[in-house]
């Protein structure tokens, strides 16, 4: 059973004081601005007038989400050091550290899809510094949680979910979006971020292999997760569309490095492992969509609580989506193509749905609570 903080059902706008809304602030509220952000980046892709304006409302709006939940989190650390310390130690709430990078690495690519046709050359560079910062804190986090997952929270292989993924999934977010600004760089920090790619996709996507192994011998040893946790089952379609994505983009960003150094003959190795690798990722996640679909319309016959938890119906989905229309961009396949225009009508139907539910579970206070949750959801329940 989930314990609640005493604010937890009173209106936002009748709690005790604002201060209440601080404490109950946690790293799953980011997973917003990871929905937010994958959905603005993929309206453009419609063929239909506005999409690409809405698209760009969304990722101001984003911008704006996550510059609050910063100050949010910031103030909370400042304010209630304690509860801080306890999300950190917390066996599922620690996981969402993962989705601050991801969240800005949505922000950062909307540079290049809006920025660049407005500002030109400074969106571009802009996109470039706040890729480093983002990278770090990446690479950081894909290290840190699992450290503290070895040495000071308590898991257990029944209690597993995929939520185990979000701290490591975010060097791979990180090292696709290297590949999306690196062509419109100067050589030299294009250099960087390629090959910086290709390191951080190695830090992500064999360890979020490894977990999903794990996690396929959980579910057949332990069945599925409580309704609760029911929509992580769509967490692993994330490392597998945006692995899919990495190996895309960076070998499209890739022969122009390469020829600058004088291996140009190796470009076509590049382009080849992102189409191959590219369709092989791509595949397993068609398979864990239909997966995680099958599973998710189990746990709705049986009652699906809403939770922040709910956004994971979006980012993993939009990443998938990118990664298909990467493939129709290199393939030239209507198949691809189709299918893509198919999953951003869908996203975009589930961001809404999600986007309400969690408005009316904020101002109600349902979704504002401390860490001192159950270790099995770690999640506020509307």
């Amino acid at each position: 059973m989930t314990t609640s903080h005493p604010s937890a059902h009173r209106p936002l706008n009748r709690l005790a004081a604002p201060t209440e809304a601080i404490r109950g602030f946690t790293p799953n509220w980011f997973t917003a601005c990871m929905g937010t952000g994958i959905v603005s980046l993929m309206l453009p892709k419609l063929p239909l007038p506005g999409t690409a304006a809405v698209g760009e409302g969304l990722w101001v709006l984003n911008m704006v989400l996550f510059t609050v939940f910063t100050l949010m989190s910031v103030a909370r650390m400042l304010m209630y050091p304690a509860d801080s310390r306890a999300t950190l130690h917390h066996p599922v709430q620690s996981m969402f550290l993962g989705a601050i990078p991801m969240g800005l690495a949505t922000i950062i690519n909307g540079f290049i899809t809006f920025g660049l046709p407005q500002w030109g050359q400074e969106a571009a560079t802009l996109a470039s510094q706040l890729w480093v910062f983002d990278a770090l804190l990446s690479a950081a986090i894909g290290l840190f949680v699992p450290y503290l997952m070895f040495t000071r929270q308590d898991h257990a292989l029944d209690k597993m979910t995929a939520v185990w993924l979000l701290p490591v999934v975010a060097s791979e977010v990180a090292a696709a979006s290297a590949g999306l600004i690196a062509p419109h760089l100067n050589i030299a920090t294009a250099e960087l971020l390629v090959y910086s790619g290709y390191v951080l996709f190695a830090l992500s996507v064999p360890l979020a292999l490894m977990i999903i192994t794990v996690l396929v011998l959980r579910l057949a040893q332990h069945k599925l997760p409580g309704a609760e946790l029911g929509v992580s089952m769509f967490l692993p379609l994330g490392p597998l569309g945006t692995g899919a994505l990495a190996l895309l983009q960076l070998g499209e960003a890739a022969p122009r490095v390469l020829a600058a150094q004088g291996l140009g003959e190796l470009a076509p190795v590049a382009v080849g492992l992102g189409l191959v690798g590219g369709v092989m990722l791509w595949g397993f996640g068609a398979w864990w969509l239909a997966l995680a679909t099958l599973t998710t319309v189990r746990f709705l016959k049986r009652g699906l609580p809403f939770n922040l938890g709910w956004w994971g119906f979006t980012f993993p989905l939009g990443v998938f989506t990118a990664a298909t229309f990467g493939l129709a961009a290199l393939t030239h396949m209507a198949f691809f193509l189709t299918l893509g225009h198919g999953l951003v009508v869908v996203l975009a139907a589930l961001w809404l749905l999600v986007t309400a539910r969690t408005a009316h579970g904020a101002w109600h206070g349902h979704l504002f609570q401390t860490p001192a949750l159950s270790k099995e959801t770690g999640l506020p329940r509307a």
